[in-house]
């Protein structure tokens, strides 16, 4: 925090323009060395950029902001020159020369985090927008970075100090000789956490599957249809298609887009028992895309398969996927069976009448996805941008909660409950920044562009 850094903020590659962006404490300088003059703080001002003997660089547009008024919270410079890679290393190499260093991917977010210029949330949320893969994404992102998502942490915080003070204060005097372990305030409290907890990791779910896509494996015997479908899904010849059984030997990956919900799509081998070596380990790996699964897609061959429940047909199933994963039996080629497409649903699992090879019953099954997902296709539904950590914090904050009332409860335990409390806020303040460590730190701006 006490040097300069400097970094090319535009992509790699010819552009009309180009970005140069330096902040530290050592900008006015470099600002004077490079453009010979400190311009009016956030007014664009026209220049020649300059080089160590006074020749010119290029010429552009200059703005300085002033700290803490600038994104980093420190003094920030911006060097608009044209967007050709020899004039930004040029100009980027003068930088370095008056007093900067390259800096790192993610460190100008990362001061500005630091700088308590925008909470861990809001600096996730800068990341997210830039990586938008649908215009549904983005929007969700921007409220993040507004702070949506934010503010109902930090309620869920305050509501939670306030829960700690009544607690330890009563822990703390016991002369007073109120059984605060009686008090219907502190259960009333709990309970209504707790479901604000729930509550809010069910919006984070729907903001992690935005963020990062719903992965979705097909699965099922060899011949079933699994690359024509996939084929059918992506609208491409994604996947080999033959009649010969084990065709596909090991995953292949692709993407859909349905209305702005990625949708990443795994085709597997086909389950059976095989002395094939080579199909064992494509098998194995189908089990273990079944592990990391949003959504199983588990295809029969309606002509051969008469049992529609896919419990009975995979016994194993329900253990190689995850509690939350989504599960839907489609019945494949009904179109050598005179059958039209149709849809049942059932308590665990749904099922779609489809013919992958003809494509009859596909927008059926892409509309299903899109309802099991539970993303709506409205951009003002109020969604916000979510990673799996924040799933994980606030996971771990509900089951704090649960045992606290457990311990309220059962073993009227007053000290166990303030320590499970404890144990909540952390948890939730980790999403913010508020509590949180360097190694989780250094992991999360690892992943930002350099001059971002």
């Amino acid at each position: 925090m006490n040097d300069t850094i400097a970094a090319i903020a535009t992509p790699p590659g010819r552009g009309g323009v180009g970005i140069v962006r330096v902040s530290g404490p050592n900008t006015k300088n470099i600002c004077l060395g490079i453009t010979g003059n400190l311009p009016t703080p956030r007014f664009a001002n026209y220049t020649v950029f300059k080089n160590s003997n006074h020749t010119q660089i290029d010429q552009g547009l200059c703005i300085f902001f002033v700290g803490p008024k600038s994104f980093t919270g420190e003094d920030v410079l911006e060097l608009h020159a044209h967007g050709g890679p020899v004039i930004l290393d040029m100009l980027l190499r003068r930088v370095l020369e008056l007093g900067a260093r390259i800096a790192r991917a993610g460190e100008f977010s990362e001061r500005a985090f630091l700088n308590n210029k925008m909470d861990l949330l809001q600096v996730e949320a800068v990341a997210e927008l830039i990586n938008a893969s649908s215009e549904q994404a983005a929007m969700a992102a921007t409220r993040s970075l507004q702070g949506d998502f934010s503010k109902l942490i930090n309620s869920l915080v305050e509501s939670l100090i306030r829960l700690r003070l009544y607690v330890e204060a009563a822990i703390d005097f016991p002369e007073e000789e109120i059984n605060f372990l009686a008090d219907a305030h502190i259960t009333d409290s709990l309970h209504a956490l707790h479901s604000q907890v729930i509550n809010i990791y069910a919006q984070a779910q729907q903001g992690v599957l935005l963020s990062e896509g719903v992965n979705a494996v097909i699965v099922g015997r060899p011949n079933a249809g699994k690359s024509t479908l996939l084929n059918a899904l992506t609208g491409e010849d994604t996947a080999i298609v033959t009649p010969i059984a084990g065709t596909t030997r090991d995953t292949i990956r692709a993407q859909i887009n349905l209305d702005g919900v990625l949708v990443n799509i795994v085709d597997t081998a086909g389950l059976r028992e095989t002395d094939d070596i080579v199909e064992q380990h494509g098998i194995a790996r189908a089990v273990q895309a079944m592990a990391l699964a949003d959504l199983v897609l588990l295809v029969v061959d309606a002509t051969n398969e008469k049992v529609t429940n896919p419990w009975v047909l995979y016994p194993d199933l329900k253990h190689q996927i995850k509690n939350h994963t989504k599960v839907v039996l489609i019945y494949n080629k009904i179109d050598q069976l005179g059958v039209d497409p149709y849809i049942e649903c059932h308590e665990n699992y749904i099922t779609v009448a489809i013919s992958a090879h003809l494509k009859v019953g596909i927008d059926v099954l892409r509309d299903q996805i899109k309802k099991i997902v539970g993303v709506t296709q409205s951009a003002d539904n109020g969604l916000f941008l979510a990673r799996r950590r924040h799933l994980d914090a606030l996971n771990r904050a509900r089951n704090s909660l649960e045992i606290g009332k457990q311990q309220l409860e059962y073993n009227a335990a007053g000290e166990l409950l303030a320590e499970e409390l404890k144990q909540a806020q952390q948890a939730l303040s980790e999403i913010t920044g508020q509590f949180t460590s360097d190694d989780l730190l250094g992991r999360i701006f690892s992943e930002f562009c350099i001059g971002k």
